[in-house]
């Protein structure tokens, strides 16, 4: 009987720990925090939500999600390519008709595609974009490898250009993901931890931890794997949702990243954060030759201090506020000589 998942003792053998393939995928054991998480990611008030889940595991968030009160939730879209898995997720399927198995990776751009050319979508509509969409939501368990860096990171990119699930809207995302990723998304300008993505994310979203750090803690006593396989040590996770930025409720009445922009800023964020200890007007020279040039216009008296065009040259890289970041890119963008 896989719809129940086996008694813990019993995980070791069940679900596979090592090599690079399984040894990234954390995920809830603990049927009564998973409950805690999927009530904070879809609360109270939520109606007819159509969840895509990627990475669930044997799906013990997945289960949390189906016991919601079912006006919450209309359909729930699983993603996970791993057999070990699938076998205590294709029971949830035959059990619940508003679940939906699909033996497709997360990680792959390929499977998104699918899930549009076989019209799991087809009843999602699009909906502007100075509202929250109220229906598709995204949720993952974020491998704890380079990779689920590199995924969030790619999903945050396309919110500019309206790209991937954002083709219908604001469509929020929660993630269950480690500690060290969620400091380096929400770091601060005053943390050390402060790096491209922090900028990128603080660009096109808003985001908020869902449960206090101490509700998932110990680690061993929510997450596995935990410290019973040999070998391994349990890592701290955070559960964390995150919002698309409206495009235009912004100071100064423009976007951040304005559409087609993306690359300019992926550009001035590589040249500028390998010098991320030094003050913008020393470094600003390694975006290209006679770039110093641009600090005429970023610090142009002729206009107001708080002016979107203006930034504060003597800041360190690492210490530059996302308008800062803006009024680089668009100098940048309109300085003759930059680079294609």
């Amino acid at each position: 009987d896989k719809f129940h998942l086996p008694p813990q003792e019993d995980w070791v053998a069940a679900f596979p720990t090592a090599g690079a393939t399984f040894s990234s995928r954390v995920f809830l054991r603990n049927l009564q925090s998973a409950a805690l998480v999927a009530d904070a990611f879809v609360p109270a008030g939520s109606k007819d939500k159509v969840i895509i889940e990627a990475f669930p595991g044997p799906g013990v968030l997945t289960r949390a999600l189906m016991a919601l009160p079912k006006e919450r939730i209309r359909k729930i879209i699983v993603l996970e390519h791993l057999e070990p898995y699938l076998d205590f997720l294709r029971p949830l399927q035959a059990a619940d008709s508003r679940v939906h198995v699909l033996p497709l990776d997360g990680y792959s751009w390929n499977s998104y595609q699918k899930l549009e050319a076989d019209g799991y979508l087809d009843d999602i509509d699009t909906v502007p974009w100075d509202q929250s969409h109220p229906h598709l939501h995204f949720m993952a368990h974020l491998p704890t490898s380079v990779y689920g860096e590199q995924l969030i990171a790619q999903f945050l990119r396309l919110i500019p250009d309206g790209g991937w699930l954002f083709q219908y809207g604001r469509v929020p995302m929660s993630y269950v993901m480690h500690d060290w990723l969620w400091e380096r998304v929400s770091a601060s300008t005053e943390s050390l931890n402060r790096c491209k993505l922090s900028v990128i994310a603080q660009a096109v979203s808003s985001f908020t931890q869902q449960l206090s750090p101490e509700a998932l803690i110990p680690c061993d006593r929510h997450f596995w794997p935990s410290s019973v396989v040999p070998g391994h040590k349990a890592v701290p996770m955070t559960a964390i949702t995150m919002d698309p930025l409206e495009r235009q409720a912004r100071i100064y009445l423009f976007s951040i990243i304005e559409k087609g922009m993306l690359d300019k800023w992926d550009y001035c964020l590589r040249k500028l954060f390998v010098l991320k200890s030094k003050k913008l007007e020393r470094a600003i020279g390694h975006l290209a030759p006679g770039s110093t040039a641009l600090l005429s216009y970023l610090t142009d008296p002729t206009l107001p201090a708080d002016h979107s065009a203006r930034a504060v040259a003597s800041k360190l890289i690492r210490k530059m506020e996302v308008m800062d970041w803006a009024a680089v890119v668009r100098a940048f963008d309109a300085w003759p000589f930059a680079p294609e």
